[in-house]
């Protein structure tokens, strides 16, 4: 019989591997999902989702009842049984309508003027309006006067099918509801005009709105005010003539309505002293009001509309803002960048330039090891091919694989393995630091390789007693995929040629931990290598900037590293550098405040960091928000142009980088969609970040698997010169 505790065993292992997706994942997809909820709820509210702009031409009549054609401007075709039937203003009374509102502007001033003159009339609201403007209708309500529905998006109904017209009605009540908590039974077709002017097209949805329980409104009197030709004009033109009562057409939106609002002025104080009564339509008519109060469910679904309405207009609002942000942060920095790379590069190439005396004494090269045996051969073996005098220190950090067992086999002159508990690269580091001989120290990681040159460059500003660390050039030597093409152009543009901005600007925020070294001296006036952030080099360098020493950089001094080939490793790598670039933003938030070198850097390089690898990159994908924005909602054409316009800055940028680090043009062709999907995984990345930042969370250390593929051109020493390579050492 078996024994069942091996099943037992193996079904809770089963068990141990469901996990449920940690909310820092969710958060970032979470608050994806809602902004574009938000973005497409305000292009729906702005009439820029099923506008239809199509007006019919005029058509036959003899599908109109008689009565219809010759009758008053108010048709009710509710009854299923009986004829449509018409009705007509009273004498001596006027129902001023406007259409196309609320308007933010011209609606209050048309209200004040009704209010000044104790008047009221009916508002043939659309619900894009009402629902962005709820304010305005629940004033009209409180003030007497009576709304009409005007549809949703204003179309020319004669187009729409019923399950439209349906539609259309049922979002312009939801707006209502949310605005003043009412529905409302009178409702007025866009482009009407009188009643003798329906026609075969525009007489069965007539016929329609009645079935769904409306009183269509027309008129008999146009003022003619969307013509702005007047206040004398309009005041005439909405005059009845001989006593008779009317439905004036006005308009309180959709354009310039000052003439509207003076002729308001003008034509209610002259129709009352001829014993005019300004009313509403039902009053007029002597029928119950078209308002029935909503509550329950449909109030709080309207309510609910129109919040939404609400935050989306100001997410939209300070979207928009962040995009004007992000444009002139991203023209800034390239414009700093193509100047002071100039510059940088000038200055590099000048015959007469030097750190001093060239340097010749011996360094200490650490090498952070933690289960790199795939990659530590190389490594190694390109140390061994450097043309500058060094000593090699591998500190093996707990590996499990045998890298540090490796190194002991390859029995290369000069170099030496320290092994140690596994506690993380800066405590390898500072045991590093420990067995160092030499007082400059270089640093590099496992899964890199040097050039013969690399260390010689790297090392030569030293020379310079004001120099504290030099960041060398890392590049990507796994470009082959498109995710290590897409690296390869943020290491060259947005590193290489950052750095070259930076130390023009001496406040280089990074030594990248793949080629850096450092003075001794300056290490231990810091405190070693810090394990209080995830991003132990940048901490560093902010430390020395601090301390007062030069950071500078060698765009000579190339190393080779191996980027992550998955999407996966990619974002653990990027989400641990962008957690402790913020960490170390706020470990020296108080260089801010103080005096002396690190009142500079915090007064100038710290506001560079946060603005250009914090705020910069979280705000860059706007563009291409506002990119799908525009294509959805328009204006396309311009929104294209724009996209390819920064598009075209950045290839210029990208361009010019490739050129000074002598690379081949051929990887820029993949930058536009390098733009459109890698910008958005490291947007996502950066969003975690900060949501684990501001949620308290806590980030360890992640191991990135490597293959061992990446070696320096030219650097490697033959396997059987390995034992008796060439050692500089002193």
């Amino acid at each position: 019989m078996t024994n069942p505790a091996p099943r037992g065993r193996h079904h809770r292992k089963k068990q141990t591997r469901r996990r449920r997706l940690p909310m820092r994942y969710m958060l970032p997809f979470l608050f994806l999902v809602a902004l574009l909820a938000m973005l497409m709820l305000r292009g729906y509210v702005h009439s820029e989702i099923l506008a239809d702009h199509r007006i019919q031409p005029p058509a036959a009549t003899d599908q109109v009842p008689e009565q219809v054609l010759e009758g008053g401007p108010v048709i009710d075709a509710r009854s299923a049984t009986e004829p449509a039937k018409t009705l007509r203003i009273p004498d001596h009374r006027i129902v001023l309508t406007f259409d196309d509102g609320p308007d933010p502007v011209w609606t209050p001033r048309v209200l004040d003027k009704l209010k000044e003159y104790d008047a009221h009339g009916v508002f043939f609201v659309t619900g894009t309006m009402a629902s962005r403007y709820p304010g305005l209708v629940e004033r009209m309500v409180e003030e007497g006067h009576e709304v009409g529905l005007h549809t949703f998006n204003h179309p020319d109904l004669s187009y729409q099918s019923t399950s439209r017209i349906d539609w259309e009605l049922s979002q312009n009540q939801l707006a209502l509801a949310g605005a003043a908590g009412i529905r409302t039974s009178l409702f007025r077709p866009p482009y009407s005009s009188f009643a003798d002017a329906m026609d075969d097209k525009s007489w069965p949805v007539t016929q329609y709105i009645g079935s769904r329980g409306y009183l269509t409104v027309v008129n008999n009197t146009d003022s003619e005010d969307w013509k702005r030709p007047g206040v004398g004009v309009i005041s005439r033109n909405a005059t009845p003539k001989h006593g008779k009562g009317a439905v004036v057409l006005m308009h309180d939106s959709g354009g310039d309505r000052s003439q509207t609002v003076a002729a308001l002025g003008h034509f209610l104080p002259k129709m009352q002293a001829q014993g005019y009564e300004f009313t509403n339509l039902t009053d007029a008519l002597g029928a119950p009001s078209a308002h029935t109060p909503v509550t329950g469910y449909a109030l709080w679904k309207g309510k609910a509309f129109v919040y939404a309405v609400e935050v989306s207009e100001h997410i939209t609002d300070v979207l928009v803002v962040g995009l004007a942000v992000i444009g002139v942060l991203v023209l800034a920095r390239f414009g700093l960048m193509l100047l002071l790379s100039f510059a940088h590069a000038r200055r590099v190439r000048k015959r007469d330039f030097t750190w001093g005396e060239p340097l010749t004494r011996p360094v200490s090269v650490l090498v952070p090891a933690y289960n790199e045996s795939k990659c530590i051969a190389n490594t190694v073996r390109s140390l061994m091919a450097s043309d500058y005098p060094l000593e090699v220190i591998v500190i093996d950090d707990g590996s499990t694989d045998g890298t540090a067992d490796l190194v002991d086999r390859m029995r290369l002159r000069g170099v030496r393995v320290v092994r140690q508990r596994n506690a993380g690269k800066p405590a390898a580091l500072n045991n590093g630091i420990a067995h160092a001989r030499y007082d400059i120290i270089v640093m590099m990681d496992g899964d890199t390789v040097f050039e013969p040159s690399t260390i010689r460059e790297l090392v030569q500003p030293f020379a310079d007693p004001r120099v504290g660390a030099v960041a060398g050039n890392a590049k990507v030597g796994n470009r082959d995929s498109l995710i290590g093409a897409w690296q390869h152009i943020e290491y060259v543009m947005g590193f290489n040629l950052d750095r070259r901005m930076y130390d023009m600007l001496g406040c280089m925020p990074t030594i990248p931990g793949a080629v850096g070294a450092f003075r001794r001296e300056a290490l231990n006036r810091i405190g070693g290598m810090s394990e209080d952030t995830l991003a132990e080099d940048t901490d560093v360098t902010m430390g020395l900037h601090r301390d007062g020493w030069r950071v500078v950089y060698a765009e000579n001094a190339r190393a080779w590293t191996e980027a992550p080939e998955s999407v996966q490793q990619l974002w653990s790598q990027r989400y641990r550098w962008s957690y402790g670039t913020m960490q170390a933003i706020w470990k020296h938030r108080r260089a801010v405040i103080e005096r002396g070198p690190s009142g500079r850097f915090g007064r100038v390089g710290l506001p560079f960091v946060a603005l250009f690898m914090v705020v910069a990159p979280l705000l860059a994908p706007l563009i291409d928000v506002f990119l799908l924005y525009g294509l959805v909602f328009g204006p396309t054409e311009q929104t294209i142009v724009a996209w390819f316009g920064v598009l075209a800055v950045q290839g210029i940028c990208a361009a010019y980088a490739f050129r000074l680090d002598r690379e081949r043009m051929t990887h820029l062709f993949s930058l536009p969609l390098q733009q459109i999907l890698y910008r958005q995984l490291m947007y996502v990345v950066l969003l975690q970040s900060w949501i684990t930042a501001l949620t308290g969370g806590r980030l360890r250390w992640q191991k990135l698997r490597r293959t061992g593929v990446v070696e320096a051109p030219g650097s490697m020493p033959s396997q059987s010169r390995r034992s008796n390579d060439r050692r500089p050492v002193a």
